[in-house]
């Protein structure tokens, strides 16, 4: 299995916390603030070097002020049919 990091769901789940951030308005280091972390974190986070743990997802979309369920909820539906389409992709395959 390949690290999760390298993967297209991982891209996804960085673009959807980047797009939030950006929705909200703030910049990186603004968000960096209201989480109590350095601004090198955040873009860190934005560009995969450092892998995002559940909680730590909780507190940075909760500090955009989304819903971290909603968000969630939406990323696993996108993996979903990503597993499904690349099965598909598979299954057809000589």
């Amino acid at each position: 299995m390949e690290k999760s990091v390298h993967t297209s769901e991982y891209a996804s789940l960085r673009a959807a916390v980047r797009r939030l951030r950006d929705d909200a308005g703030l910049s990186q280091r603004e968000l960096a603030t209201k989480l109590n972390v350095a601004p090198s974190w955040v873009a860190k986070v934005e560009s995969g070097e450092r892998r995002l743990d559940v909680v730590e997802f909780y507190w940075l979309i909760s500090a955009c002020r989304g819903d971290a369920a909603a968000i969630f909820s939406t990323l696993c539906g996108q993996f979903a049919r990503r597993r499904r389409s690349d099965g598909a992709k598979g299954a057809s395959s000589p």
